[in-house]
């Protein structure tokens, strides 16, 4: 997934935020009609979102540089010749792609500004670079510190990182408000994050429910997640 603090990344966490159905459903929603062709993702962990798109796209790269999630994916998807999977970096190649993805993957780099000048160099004309990243660096917590986060993003700190790289459109999405309050209150009040963690994310991923109302209420002006389409 990722790089210098992910060199020797475990993904201790991934497994539970995967099995967070609710909020995987709720992300996929806002960016599946986006997705087509010659797809390419970045870091895609345990291929949760992979195998939600895998059938409607008819060529697909998968680049997950962390070996023993690299070797996950190679079995989970060893029947699919459409998929291809790379246990390395994402490089700026001769192929063009119609969709690059980078879901929970940009805030682990700390050269942002340089990843997405590439990502969408390799995109085709009218193409589509899709972000997911966790919002609101005052959100920012001993969590995001120890999974290897360089920090939280907001539309305005991602639109100085392509400031200076041509892009048609700009559509983005605050998602998740009620997650938004439960991470500030964890932050602001809880002394151990780990403690019952498990069931933390089972009781998150049940509020997304609710999350789903009040998310058209704040218009998606207000989320634990920021989600970013961005067409060439």
């Amino acid at each position: 997934m990722k790089e210098k603090k992910v060199l020797n990344y475990i993904g201790w966490e991934l497994k539970l935020f995967d099995n967070a159905k609710n909020f995987r459903d709720y992300q996929f929603f806002f960016i599946k009609k986006f997705i087509k062709n010659k797809v390419c993702e970045v870091g895609p962990g345990n291929g949760v979102v992979c195998e939600k798109y895998k059938n409607i796209c008819n060529d697909i790269s998968l680049y997950e540089p962390t070996k023993n999630l690299y070797l996950k994916l190679k079995k989970k998807f060893k029947k699919y010749k459409k998929i291809r999977i790379f246990n390395k970096y994402f490089k700026y190649s001769k192929k063009k792609f119609d969709t690059i993805l980078y879901l929970d993957v940009l805030e682990h780099i700390s050269k942002p500004k340089k990843e997405l000048k590439k990502a969408i160099s390799n995109l085709n004309k009218g193409g589509r670079l899709i972000v997911s990243v966790p919002a609101f660096q005052h959100l920012y917590s001993q969590f995001d510190e120890d999974v290897g986060h360089y920090k939280r993003y907001t539309i305005n700190i991602f639109l100085e990182e392509i400031k200076n790289i041509k892009y048609r459109s700009i559509k983005y999405y605050y998602i998740d408000s009620v997650g938004y309050f439960v991470s500030l209150f964890s932050k602001l009040f809880s002394k151990n994050y780990k403690s019952n963690f498990k069931t933390k994310i089972y009781i998150w991923n049940m509020l997304v429910k609710v999350s789903i109302i009040f998310d058209k209420i704040f218009m998606y002006n207000l989320g634990k997640s920021l989600i970013i389409i961005v067409e060439k």
